[in-house]
């Protein structure tokens, strides 16, 4: 069996790059240097006419995944908008501070993403049981859920994302990412997953005048249709 490849983008140079080098799905973000937060709607827009389906992330803002009020309505704000473009999904994510999910946030993002794709993001990976978080996934109506399995890379994780997939049973999905390359592709797919989540991306260094006034950092990353490509071949 072939794995979906999903690939995050938050360009549309990288959205280009990703669907060219074969992705079977596409993550669309603003900011993945933070982890990605929600795509504007030019973006969006371009994504809607990619020819590939697209989930869109729903994180206003970096940092943690404890969420006012006031953020919350933006979000249902932004699924909205989600909903409109006719993208096919939405990634969405809300913590406690002690790291288990955030139950009563997490019925209104769904409820305002009813009928749309559930991806449940890597706030899995602060719950202290990542077991019983799964379970309320389930119970949500998440379709997916991204995880590296509580560490800083899928590759670290490896034992714990194969203990969530057999806990999943095929309820749901568990997609491992983060740090997923060609080199441990073969790794991870001894897990007996079904997706794989990743970036496909290299490092362009800039310099000059945009990096001295705080325009961009040192280092960009990009998506690139060869490292599409390869982790493709590498799945296959």
């Amino acid at each position: 069996m072939v794995l979906k490849l999903e690939v995050c983008v938050d360009t549309a140079e990288g959205l280009a790059e990703a669907v060219a080098g074969g992705a079977d799905r596409i993550e669309l973000c603003a900011a993945l240097a933070l982890g990605g937060l929600t795509p504007s709607a030019g973006p969006i827009a371009v994504a809607a006419a990619c020819g590939v389906p697209v989930v869109a992330m729903i994180r206003p803002r970096a940092g943690d995944f404890l969420w006012s009020d006031r953020e919350v309505a933006m979000m249902e704000t932004e699924i909205a908008a989600v909903r409109t473009a006719g993208l096919a999904g939405v990634v969405l994510g809300a913590s406690l501070p002690e790291g288990c999910l955030d139950l009563p946030v997490l019925r209104r993002l769904v409820a305002a993403a009813e009928g749309m794709e559930l991806v449940l993001h890597r706030c899995i990976d602060l719950a202290p049981d990542m077991g019983a978080a799964l379970e309320q996934a389930v119970a949500l109506g998440f379709r997916r859920i991204l995880t590296s399995g509580g560490e800083l890379t899928a590759e670290a994780g490896a034992a714990r994302i194969g203990a969530l997939v057999r806990q999943a049973a095929g309820r749901i999905t568990i997609m491992p990412g983060s740090g997923v390359t060609p080199d441990n592709a073969a790794l991870l797919k001894g897990l007996g997953i079904t997706d794989i989540h990743a970036s496909c991306s290299a490092s362009t260094p800039a310099t000059g005048r945009v990096v001295e006034l705080g325009f961009a950092p040192p280092v960009r990353r990009q998506t690139s249709a060869d490292r599409v490509r390869a982790l493709r071949q590498a799945l296959e």
